[in-house]
């Protein structure tokens, strides 16, 4: 299926912070809705990210496909990810994606941001 393989191809780029790799994945137009960056052009969100991290490692847990709406998927995985601090935190992440024209046009970004946003507010000083 066409979205698991580009859902896969995200969170690949996603760890490696490589920012080419994953903006291509996306339409121009693309929208992310993230809990600390808020609702965002991609092109943007993924500079501010990237920007702010200093490593990531991404662990798949599950996949998920709409066989109603074949223009949506999930990911759920394990985000470790340092700060540019280098400070370390971790979370379950959910992201759905709604795509157009085999491109990512939405992405919700999903978790709970308590261990979080602390660190990173203190890195954005």
């Amino acid at each position: 299926m066409e979205i698991e393989k580009t859902l896969k191809l995200y969170l690949q780029a996603l760890e490696k912070g490589s920012y080419g790799d994953i903006i291509k994945l996306f339409t121009e137009d693309a929208v992310v809705n993230s809990p600390l960056y808020g609702k965002i052009k991609a092109s943007e969100f993924y500079k501010k990210l990237f920007k702010d991290t200093a490593k990531s490692k991404i662990t798949l847990l599950n996949l998920f496909t709409n066989k109603n709406n074949r223009n949506v998927g999930a990911a759920h995985f394990l985000y470790e990810w340092m700060l540019k601090d280098g400070t370390p935190t971790s979370f379950e992440c959910v992201d759905v994606f709604k795509f157009s024209d085999g491109k990512i046009k939405y992405l919700t970004i999903i978790y709970d941001t308590y261990k979080t946003r602390q660190s990173f507010e203190n890195c954005k000083k």
